[in-house]
């Protein structure tokens, strides 16, 4: 069974919108490049014509994710969130109990993570660590930079 992509309406209208675009400009230009560097003749000394099959293979594996995504897309419907725990879609406000400061996250889908903006991935070490917690609750998450200790203050929608 294919794992659920959760997303917004607005991450699912990126997605089918890079779709389209790779399905139609990007594997014509691919196949263009493809027939130009034919052109050149032998094929088996011929750099330009690695290189165009190695980007059309690179396009064809995102078309292969992106539909998969589609085909399991998950759309989060913020109003009928419960806020009594953590779930994807809800902004959690988190203090860090070693120094004190503070954040508020939004938990999202992969195709809706942004973490300049907050906007935490659900299979991020935070995301992942947060789902399913209460407020008040202390929750130590293992990061890169080490294991940091947060109490969930607050849970919104």
């Amino acid at each position: 069974m294919e794992e659920k992509s959760f997303m917004t309406s607005e991450g699912l209208k990126r997605v089918k919108e890079r779709l389209e675009f790779l399905k139609t400009t990007k594997r014509q230009e691919v196949a263009n490049k493809i027939a130009e560097a034919r052109s050149y003749g032998d094929l088996s000394e011929n750099s330009e014509y690695d290189i165009a099959r190695e980007e059309q293979q690179s396009v064809e594996q995102e078309i292969f994710e992106l539909e998969n995504k589609l085909k399991n897309a998950e759309i989060i419907d913020t109003k009928k969130l419960n806020t009594n725990k953590v779930g994807i879609g809800c902004k959690v406000s988190v203090t860090n109990m070693k120094n004190n400061q503070k954040f508020e996250y939004t938990i999202v889908g992969d195709i809706d993570s942004n973490p300049l903006k907050g906007l935490i991935s659900n299979s991020s070490p935070i995301g992942a660590g947060l789902i399913g917690k209460k407020v008040g609750d202390l929750v130590t998450i293992k990061t890169p930079a080490g294991s940091v200790q947060y109490k969930i203050t607050k849970i919104k929608t």
